[in-house]
């Protein structure tokens, strides 16, 4: 099927299980921050098996093919695999400077990083378990790890700390491969924010973190979650570079940088998860919308390696916003189908899929 539909990562948690009102005050966590969950400790895993399952049935009934977790029982996309490793100081947290350039408190790395065991693989159990469809599961990558840490080990140097952050991303994408995954998505948005020095070991880093792995695998770069990050630049400062990854997939945001689409030609043989789904305003997307934003990608993307996904985590829009945005991602999807099979066919508009 030519565009199959996937969100990049998270839906919308709960008001019942998250306090909303203090995530969205805030940069996502780099440390824990149990203090923005609702429900009592004892029953805190109870709670996010059950907004887990809203998560997966929100998906199934907005015609998705590919369906994750919605990163529900996270604080953010990175904190809980960063803060679950050997190596890091979790009593006294560093300080580090986020993406809009303010100090963020931070996982300390005093000691070699090691993965001590599965961090993600029982979440994908659960969510092979709920579901027929294909599944994908997300993990923070090295690079951006790296930049979200202190390094008070490896001589401060954050290309090293980000080798080894590489080998523990490794086991854990092997382990959810073998836990029933399609398909394992390495989130590293830092390679945005940080060109220079993703250029200097980011790439190698991601590589490492892929070295030998036969699943199916994406790379997500983005400008930032909107809710946070309201400018966004036309094009991105790191992106042909990922030609050399070893990812099958590479994920992008189209919609709310208006990005010119022919940046694509310069990923040849990578399959482009395409964002289509403007997640800085609540306004739900019309169908023919969300195809328009297709159509710019088809004079530079074969249709078959083109999948269909928001621009980047939905977790801090209201939960209606969010299913009404992937009603119409799915049925622009469908609109954009239509149309290439009607014009294989000779058949005109009328044609079905």
């Amino acid at each position: 099927m030519l565009f199959p539909t996937t969100l990049v990562g998270s839906y919308p948690q709960p008001e019942w299980l998250i306090d909303r009102e203090r995530l969205a005050g805030r940069f996502p966590p780099r440390v824990r921050a149990r203090e923005l969950w609702r429900v009592p400790e004892a029953f805190l895993a109870q709670a996010q098996d059950d907004a887990t399952i809203m998560a997966i049935k929100a998906q199934e009934d907005a015609g998705l093919d590919i369906i994750t977790d919605g990163e529900i029982r996270r604080e953010s996309y990175s904190n809980l695999f960063a803060t679950a490793l050997d190596g890091i100081d979790l009593d006294n947290p560093g300080t580090a400077l986020d993406r809009s350039g303010h100090p963020n408190p931070v996982p300390r790395v005093i000691a070699p990083i090691r993965r001590r065991h599965a961090v993600g693989v029982r979440d994908l159990e659960f969510l092979r378990s709920h579901t027929q469809r294909h599944v994908k599961a997300t993990v923070p990558g090295p690079f951006t790890m790296a930049q979200q840490a202190q390094i008070d080990y490896y001589g401060g140097s954050r290309e090293h700390a980000a080798m080894d952050y590489a080998a523990a991303v490794n086991e854990e994408i092997r382990d959810l491969f073998d836990a029933g995954a399609d398909v394992v998505q390495i989130d590293e948005p830092y390679m945005q924010a940080r060109p220079e020095e993703a250029r200097a070991f980011g790439l190698r880093a991601v590589n490492r973190a892929l070295e030998g792995i036969s699943g199916v695998t994406a790379v997500h770069i983005c400008f930032g979650y909107a809710a946070i990050i309201h400018v966004r630049p036309s094009g991105y400062s790191f992106l042909p570079e990922l030609a050399e990854c070893r990812c099958a997939q590479v994920s992008i945001e189209t919609a709310q940088s208006s990005l010119d689409c022919a940046v694509l030609q310069a990923l040849p043989g990578k399959k482009i998860i395409l964002g289509v789904i403007d997640l800085g305003t609540h306004a739900i997307e019309t169908p023919e919308g969300v195809a328009n934003r297709i159509r710019r990608a088809l004079p530079f993307v074969d249709p078959a390696n083109l999948l269909v996904a928001p621009d980047c985590g939905m977790k801090y829009l209201p939960r209606e916003v969010a299913f009404g945005k992937l009603q119409a991602m799915v049925a622009g999807a469908q609109l954009v189908r239509r149309e290439l099979a009607a014009a294989r066919t000779g058949q005109g508009g009328g044609a079905k899929s």
